[in-house]
């Protein structure tokens, strides 16, 4: 069996009923709701083109944006999860989009799951991290994904959104879940490589990493501000190049 094929539900994680059939029924008002979407993506398909690079990736998100980000992914992607229950519904939600995940985090098997991501990663998956999660603090980038890129010798691709219409919980992350018929603009970075000598080198760049997140959201706000546009006029501050989707 693959390492992907492995991954996901662990022995002795075992869900109610009402768990069970809660995630059934939010998972089909989710398909409901997204089909009400209007999702336009920028830089999956080329993502790779500019180097060459032709391979599996460690995607990185932020864990508020799981839902708008994800949504519209239909490459096979492993996802690190916490070890918690709350994991093992996160597994199980994952799986609906067609997902699956990998179980541990900082906190709870770490150390097992980076390996497990690593084999992921190394067998030709993609794998996607949420660098702040599954506890915060929100938008601070842990080094997993770091010493997960920097161990299987693979870029990192941010993906950043940007949503018109949301409603935000009031979790440590502010979860976002698009309204009905929200607009909502996806940015795939270009593939970044973790330098560094060693893992503990390339766990350092942390803050830089947080950075490229913080201005690829940015370019998302300007490609969202131009896609809204209804004038013949496209502003200069827009990046030029279509829409994946």
């Amino acid at each position: 069996m693959t390492a992907s094929a492995t991954a996901g539900t662990r022995p002795g994680v075992v869900l109610d009923w009402k768990t069970r059939l809660a995630i059934t029924v939010g998972g089909l008002l989710v398909a409901l709701l997204g089909r009400t979407w209007r999702v336009r993506t920028y830089g999956r398909d080329a993502q790779l083109r500019p180097s060459g690079y032709v391979g599996p990736v460690v995607y990185t998100l932020w864990h508020g944006q799981m839902l708008s980000l994800l949504w519209r992914h239909t490459v096979r992607t492993g996802v690190l999860v916490s070890e918690h229950k709350d994991g093992e519904i996160i597994t199980r939600i994952l799986e609906q989009f067609g997902m699956f995940g990998v179980r541990g985090s900082s906190s709870r098997g770490g150390t097992r799951a980076l390996l497990e991501a690593v084999q992921v990663v190394k067998g030709g998956t993609h794998m996607a991290f949420t660098p702040d999660g599954p506890r915060g603090p929100r938008h601070s980038f842990a080094p997993g994904a770091l010493i997960l890129a920097h161990r299987a010798a693979v870029p990192i691709v941010t993906i950043t959104a940007h949503v018109d219409r949301v409603w935000r919980f009031g979790s440590w992350d502010a979860f976002e879940l698009p309204k009905p018929f929200a607009r909502i603009t996806v940015l795939y970075g270009e593939p970044r490589v973790v330098q560094g000598d060693d893992v503990r080198a390339a766990a350092e760049r942390a803050a830089e990493f947080t950075q490229y997140m913080h201005e690829d959201r940015a370019r998302a706000d300007v490609l969202a501000a131009g896609g809204a546009r209804t004038s013949g006029t496209p502003s200069a501050a827009v990046p030029t190049g279509p829409a994946d989707s």
